[in-house]
């Protein structure tokens, strides 16, 4: 690293009163409950101890090719082998740009065993975006065969390729001798070792930082940390679909935990005719588990209601990336069976919460979940008895018993529990927490949470606050520690100066049967400075009426909050990573 170039990694606070520590305006908190730092080698080695243990285990599926796990660690020890032999070390940047292969997990955990900084490269992005992340002082571009391309060579011109398979004039590193000995990861604790991208959709991707240390602390390749909801979900990791790109934070994390629980991923290639992704996909692969997009859902759904395919396999649909109606998740449980984990987390923390199927029919059948032992996330105070959840973006809510507990059918409308290893707050506008059952602002701590991101110590600085990470979510808390997504802070409309949240008015449209799904935009407007515009996909074989939806918004939430616009849509355009992208609604998808 040149003395002459500032270190965009970002500098944290270390000492100061934490948020529900002793100090002004604080409450008391749990102490957070980090996992020690394993003694001897660090990251990745769990992952290497697992394909010791494994041995000719089936670990990886492409098409007929079986890759067993003596086979995909020798693989990885190859590649770590020639990464080494190119100079490749501690804390240098290395972009992978790389397909769904056995030899691209391999590349993966191969660069995390040098050290290296990994920066994993989505498909998608513009030839500018893509400039913008090998930018990022990388020291070389891994490429395989079906991503070395001349729009790839012209944006990386200038930076070493190495390649993952056979790619003309490249060197490939599955190429490389064995190396005499297992390989020993040498990666430092508080270097950086994945740099996680989100989409682009606003602009330049985003860098998301984690430490070595930090994905030590994970829990996915140890089953001693595994929370409940997530060990209800390894069990049914059997034939695991993989699919888009390793570089997906959820797709790699889920991968990780598949092999830890002893089951296969299977690559799911991108269907060549006209059929749809899912549940093709599922059918064709004897698939037990996938993880799925709100929208790719409500495809299936509808998919499912009219040429049904054979699904019998399938276990677990891990749900992720937007929230999900309770409509709509009551509907896909109807028409698949209990199968939907809801989960939820951000780039930036990992996995907060999670919601099984076995909760989801516990409350599709009128019973409250039962939960075991007391919330591990008290209120800061006690709720007021019969009270409302007052907090923005809020504007009714479910009733409450003297207890302070929700019915059995608000459990559909969360997104579970989080587990004892992940704290969180709801805090009001001054940073301080509040009562259950009220709404504000979602503040969390996650053991292997990021650190900061790429070269914006802004950004760092108002994101990640002592320690804490704000999510800039709305959500609130009910007694038994479920949460509950109510919006974002800043996905607002302002009418006439009134601020309006987007997410009651989406939640509002989509409980209407005709409608699947809802998107709500702020619209330049010459009389109010800003107007609601709603877009809507119809339920299937609905037709929404934009004046009947006008009206169920104005009883709920009063006519500040109704749409000036109600566009009926086929489906929401989405953005690489697969989630609802609203910027391009206005302008036409």
């Amino acid at each position: 690293m040149s003395g002459a170039e500032p270190d965009p990694r970002p500098v944290l606070p270390l000492a100061g009163p934490a948020p529900g520590s002793a100090g002004p305006g604080r409450h008391p908190a749990r102490p957070h409950r980090i996992p020690a730092r394993p003694a001897g080698p660090g990251y990745p080695q769990a992952i290497l101890d697992l394909l010791a243990a494994g041995r000719d285990r089936p670990v990886f599926e492409h098409g007929p090719r079986i890759v067993g796990a003596d086979e995909m660690r020798d693989l990885i020890g190859r590649i770590a082998t020639g990464l080494r032999d190119a100079g490749i070390g501690p804390g240098d940047g290395v972009a992978l740009v790389l397909g769904v292969t056995p030899e691209a997990f391999a590349a993966t955990i191969a660069a995390q065993v040098v050290g290296a900084r990994v920066a994993g490269v989505r498909p998608g992005l513009t030839p500018g975006q893509l400039r913008h992340i090998l930018g990022h002082r990388i020291a070389a571009v891994l490429v395989d065969p079906s991503t070395a391309t001349p729009p790839l060579r012209s944006a990386a011109a200038g930076l070493r390729l190495l390649a993952v398979g056979p790619v003309d004039g490249t060197p490939d590193l599955t190429a490389t001798p064995a190396p005499p000995s297992p390989p020993v990861p040498a990666g430092r604790p508080d270097d950086i070792a994945r740099v996680v991208y989100t989409s682009g959709s606003t602009g330049d991707p985003k860098g998301c930082l984690q430490t070595y240390a930090a994905l030590g602390r994970a829990w996915a390749p140890y089953p001693d940390r595994w929370p409940p909801a997530v060990r209800d979900l390894a069990g049914n990791l059997d034939r695991y679909l993989v699919f888009g790109s390793l570089s997906s934070q959820v797709m790699l994390e889920y991968g990780i935990l598949t092999l830890a629980a002893g089951g296969t991923m299977v690559v799911a290639d991108p269907p060549r005719g006209p059929e749809p992704f899912f549940p093709a996909a599922i059918a064709r692969h004897r698939a037990t588990a996938s993880v799925i997009t709100v929208p790719r859902l409500a495809k299936l759904v509808a998919v499912q209601r009219n040429t049904p395919a054979d699904l019998g396999s399938l276990r677990a649909l891990l749900v992720s990336g937007s929230p999900l109606d309770p409509g709509r998740l009551a509907e896909a449980m109807a028409v698949l069976g209990p199968v939907i984990y809801h989960g939820y987390g951000q780039t930036e923390t990992g996995m907060i919460s999670m919601v099984t199927p076995a909760e989801l029919s516990a409350a599709l059948a009128g019973r409250r979940p039962t939960v075991h032992g007391p919330s591990t996330h008290p209120p800061a105070s006690p709720a007021p008895l019969g009270g409302r959840p007052d907090g923005p973006g809020v504007t009714g809510g479910p009733s409450h018993d003297p207890g302070g507990r929700v019915g059995s059918s608000d459990i559909l409308a969360s997104v579970g529990r989080p587990p004892d290893a992940v704290e969180v707050q709801v805090r009001d506008a001054d940073g301080r927490p509040v009562p259950v059952g009220t709404a504000g602002e979602l503040f969390v701590r996650t053991p292997a949470q990021a650190s900061g991101y790429w070269a914006d110590p802004a950004e760092t600085a108002e994101v990640f606050v002592d320690g804490w990470v704000r999510t800039r979510d709305l959500a609130r808390l009910d007694a038994d520690g479920y949460l509950y997504l109510l919006g974002r802070t800043r996905d607002v409309i302002i009418v006439n100066a009134d601020l309006r949240y987007a997410g009651p008015i989406e939640r509002t449209l989509a409980s209407h049967p005709d409608v699947a799904e809802a998107y709500v935009v702020a619209a330049p407007d010459e009389e109010t400075g800003e107007a609601v515009h709603a877009f809507v996909v119809p339920a299937e074989g609905r037709r929404p009426d934009p004046a009947v939806l006008r009206t169920l918004v104005r009883e709920r939430l009063g006519a500040a909050s109704v749409p000036r616009v109600v566009t009926v849509i086929g489906e929401v355009p989405v953005s690489p990573a697969g989630k609802p992208d609203k910027r391009r609604l206005l302008a036409g998808g």
